[in-house]
Formats: structure tokens, C-alpha cells, sequence
């Protein structure tokens, strides 16, 4: 009797001690899956033209610094690339292109959210050739050289979705030397990958940005084209209508024009546009 009283007492601990087990558990879920108590991050994409990668990713934490509710998950491509892809649906936030007429079609199709379209930031076209080459006396001083025989390979971005590749073609155009240089040309995807092909001594010359020739110390800026040889090197950054946080994205916007920011870009050499 005495054996089958303790066998008792061990079951009711036993039971107790799983019912208090339980309960906890219970009310740790419960606490867990609270929405008052949960704190979840607003996510924002960000397409951004592939020459201001550095520029941006510096950026970047200062933002987060003054808006910790917020992470930004950037893609970087070429603009015709990133323009493409929005145009098709891809869940994008805000656009920031290096050319307007990028931005332009976009804006035509009703896809940017109004009013949050603005100019953002100015760039220079440069022709830029290998510190290894000029070294080996590879004579290349100017836009026109580009057409001497030693000069066999030149680096350019692709035209139709690479802004770079078009602003090279009007330099090119207006030196009236296109069509002796185009047989010549190793088209790039972006510009970062003209740069490298540049800075690797894959090709004789290239023509890119100023700010990402100044990123790169394998290269040397030999010639920058004047403003009258292309159309005008604009960024302009809108918010995309089908943001899922269209605040947060205007919000970025505005937090990219604060002195601050605009400081990162001018380090990087690019040109603040006054008067947003």
C-alpha cells in the first residue's frame, strides 16, 4: 500500500511538473508572437546605375544611423538594365539612373510615383587608358588618337542600355572618328566592367565616368570630353508608384539631397545639382 501511495505521489509531481513546463512554453509563444512586442524592419529596394556603387554603399550607413527602421537592399546594373527590369515588375522602391531618358520612359508609362522625380546629381565623360600601357609609351592624349594603329582595342559600354556607351558615342560622334573607333570597340555591360577591362590592360583605352576613372588607381585620365561634345551627364531619382513603403522611399529621396549625403557624392567627384 505503502509502494503504491509513493507511485502516486511520483505521477502527481511528474504530471504537475509537465503542466508547469507547458504553460511556460505557452505563454513564451504567446509573448513571441505578440505584435505589440515584435519589432519588424521596413525593407526598401534600391536600383541604382552601376557608377554609383561606392558612392552609395558609403551612404548608406549614415542612413540606416538616422533610420534604423529601415534596410535598404541595393541592386546595381546598368540603367537600361534596371529600367527593364522595373518596367517588367520587379519589386523596386526607387530608381536612381544615370541618364533621364531611362527615367523618362519609365515616367511616360505612369510607372514613377508623382512628384518624387528629381534631378540628383551631375558626371563627366573622361577617356582613360592603362598606367601599365602608358607606361610602355602607348600615345594616347587625346579623343582623336583613338584612331592610330597602335590603339587596336577600345573599351565602351554598350549603347543601347548603357548611358556611358551613350554619351561615349556622341563624344565620338561630334570628334566625327565613331565609325574608326566602333570596329575597334569591346562593348561592356556596364561601365564598372569598361573600367576594368581598362584597368586591367585588356584594351588600349576606354571611355567612362570621371568618378569611377578617379576610383581606380590602374588608370589615367588622359582627355575629358567638354560638355558641347555630349548630351548633359544627369542623374535623376524617383520613387516607383508600386512601392510597397512609398514614406520610407521618399524619405530616402529626401535624405539623399541633405548636405550630408550630397557631401559622399562630391568626395567621389561627382557634381551636386543646386536647387532640387
Amino acid at each position: 500500500m505503502k509502494n503504491y501511495r509513493k507511485i502516486l505521489e511520483f505521477l502527481s509531481i511528474s504530471i504537475l511538473s509537465l503542466l508547469l513546463v507547458a504553460g511556460c512554453n505557452y505563454l513564451s509563444i504567446i509573448q513571441v508572437e505578440n505584435p505589440s512586442q515584435a519589432t519588424s524592419l521596413t525593407q526598401l529596394t534600391v536600383s541604382v546605375a552601376a557608377s554609383l556603387k561606392n558612392a552609395i554603399e558609403e551612404i548608406e550607413p549614415l542612413y540606416e544611423k538616422k533610420h534604423p527602421e529601415t534596410k535598404i537592399i541595393y541592386n546595381f546594373a546598368s540603367s537600361g538594365s534596371l529600367q527593364r527590369q522595373i518596367e517588367q515588375g520587379a519589386p523596386v522602391d526607387v530608381f536612381i539612373s544615370a541618364a533621364t531618358d531611362k527615367m523618362d520612359v519609365l515616367e511616360k508609362q505612369g510607372i514613377l510615383l508623382t512628384e518624387t522625380r528629381r534631378d540628383l546629381l551631375k558626371n563627366q565623360m573622361v577617356l582613360v587608358v592603362p598606367v601599365s600601357k602608358r607606361k610602355n609609351n602607348l600615345k594616347v592624349d587625346n579623343f582623336s588618337d583613338l584612331t592610330t594603329k597602335k590603339v587596336t582595342r577600345v573599351a565602351l559600354g554598350e549603347p543601347k542600355s548603357v548611358p556611358a556607351g551613350k554619351y561615349a558615342q556622341e563624344v565620338l560622334n561630334y570628334f566625327k572618328i565613331a565609325d574608326k573607333v566602333n570596329y575597334k570597340a569591346v562593348y561592356a555591360k556596364d561601365v564598372r566592367q569598361v573600367l576594368n577591362y581598362v584597368a586591367t590592360g585588356n584594351v588600349d583605352a576606354g571611355i567612362v565616368y570621371r568618378t569611377d576613372a578617379l576610383s581606380v588607381d590602374r588608370v589615367q585620365i588622359v582627355a575629358t570630353a567638354l560638355k558641347n561634345t555630349h548630351s548633359p551627364v544627369i542623374y535623376p531619382i524617383a520613387a516607383i508608384e508600386d512601392s510597397d513603403n512609398p514614406e520610407a522611399a521618399k524619405e530616402l529621396i529626401e535624405f539623399l539631397t541633405t548636405p550630408e549625403a550630397q557631401a559622399v557624392f562630391e568626395e567621389y567627384g561627382f557634381d551636386v545639382v543646386i536647387g532640387h
